[in-house]
């Protein structure tokens, strides 16, 4: 996608209310990177978009602040009108060029520069939250490869539609002692969850969490015994499960897909073995149980690849292999399951596209696409719409928000708005902490939970 048209994806809708304000108290700096994969040629480009928002994560479209771009890593930055930015020091010796917003927005471009690896850029303002990204660039010999027509079948496996919440925090909470409360009577968090509306649980599983360097050292929080419980309760419930293979013994995101301690040594052969036979044992022993999940992921947040250094992006073939094998220990416990392949990618079209494009056309089948989006990092909901709908044109594949915060009622509606039925829901992450805003600090409901109490009647009971 040429750098115009995703500028005029940004561009093109009218303000929304709900994105932006005229005056305000800024808490943060959002800096978008419309792509944070690109070609180390020299010449491959991304717009950064740069705007300061408020608690709600709302623009302020009257913020006219001076900003601190850092840049770390091979690259260049210009501004709209083709000229270089200025770089000096500050006090400690890091480098940065001064901005300064205009109607609340800044847009700049950064040009890869011709050695691969990891750029990192980072705009601040003054003592408020900055706001960061990692774009990596590949070699440029990287071979660019589109599906063809016949790789892009339609799905045929029931997806049904979800209003979701990842709890895999809950055992953590309940073992600190903390308890939820609705209209002041202590309720169990997953039947509250259910009695306003939600209808699908996502937990994360790692690998072994309870190592040296794990997610929950000595505890092994969210590891297969935890999963196992939470997948019972979630079924007495009677909700559905949505299970997020990490594939690491750590937190597996765009910016860290670090292997599990026990696979660390291992050749590509013996890591592809691997992946599968894991992926298969856990979802087996969930079966066993009579808790099989009704969907699973393969991955979590993987545009940057999965099992770091061997399945990075910039080993697409080797990717590819990997998320297959992954696909296929899915396949070997039920066939029927559908499996999503994860995307931190909400508002960046032009990754997306370049990932599904590279993964499609090397023969990696799968049956529905998931976002996370978060403005801070992810766009506006206008670029998170025009995404949705980009992706459904080309690959004719069922989408999910299967990560959000903010802009809980606006996310529905846009995912639920796609065409054709063909926008499956939306997944909360981790509403359980008071940051969610719909509990208080004393685990008491708000009256925010209204929002999917009519999100409920409007999507699920109604089927519209």
């Amino acid at each position: 996608m040429a750098l115009a048209a995703y500028i005029g994806a940004t561009d093109a809708c009218g303000a929304k209310s709900f994105t932006n304000v005229k005056e305000g108290k800024p808490v943060s700096v959002m800096l978008t990177s419309y792509s944070t994969t690109l070609l180390a040629n020299g010449k491959d480009q991304t717009m950064l978009r740069i705007a300061l928002t408020d608690s709600l994560s709302r623009e302020i479209k009257s913020a006219c602040d001076s900003v601190r771009i850092y840049v770390s890593g091979d690259g260049k930055l210009e501004a709209q009108g083709g000229h270089l930015l200025v770089f000096r020091n500050d006090t400690a010796g890091h480098q940065y060029a001064a901005c300064s917003l205009s109607n609340g927005v800044l847009n700049l471009i950064f040009i890869a520069g011709t050695k691969p690896g990891k750029v990192k850029v980072e705009a601040r303002s003054g003592k408020l939250w900055p706001g960061s990204h990692e774009i990596h660039t590949l070699p440029a010999s990287f071979h660019l490869m589109k599906p063809q027509p016949n790789q892009l079948p339609p799905t045929t496996k029931n997806i049904e539609r979800m209003i979701g919440a990842d709890i895999s925090f809950l055992p953590e909470i309940e073992a600190r002692g903390s308890r939820f409360y609705d209209n002041g009577k202590e309720k169990d968090a997953i039947e509250l969850l259910k009695d306003h509306g939600f209808n699908y649980i996502r937990l994360r599983v790692f690998v072994n969490p309870a190592g040296k360097k794990g997610y929950s050292p000595g505890k092994g929080f969210c590891d297969l015994d935890h999963t196992l419980a939470m997948a019972r309760r979630i079924n007495e419930a009677g909700m559905k499960l949505l299970l997020d293979f990490h594939y690491s013994d750590y937190w597996a995101d765009p910016q860290q897909q670090f292997k599990p301690e026990a696979w660390a040594n291992l050749d590509f052969k013996s890591l592809k073995d691997s992946i599968k036979a894991y992926t298969t044992i856990v979802l087996l022993s969930m079966k066993k149980q009579g808790t099989l999940p009704a969907m699973v992921q393969v991955g979590n947040e993987i545009n940057h690849g999965i099992l770091w250094p061997e399945g990075h992006i910039g080993n697409p073939d080797q990717l590819a292999g990997l998320l297959k094998a992954g696909i296929e220990g899915v396949e070997a416990v039920d066939p029927k399951l559908p499996v999503m392949l994860h995307l931190a990618l909400g508002g960046q079209n032009k990754e997306a596209v370049f990932w599904l494009d590279n993964m499609i056309a090397r023969g990696v089948k799968f049956d529905i696409i998931g976002l996370s989006y978060y403005p801070r990092w992810h766009g506006t909901p206008d670029d998170l719409k025009f995404n949705l709908n980009d992706l459904l044109k080309r690959y004719h594949k069922p989408l999910n928000v299967v990560e959000y915060s903010d802009f809980k009622q606006e996310v529905h509606d846009i995912i639920f708005a796609l065409p054709d039925g063909m926008g499956k829901g939306a997944c909360i992450w981790e509403p359980l902490n008071s940051w969610s805003g719909l509990f208080d600090r004393g685990g008491a409901t708000t009256n925010l939970f209204q929002v999917y109490n009519d999100l409920n009647a409007k999507y699920l009971k109604s089927g519209k």
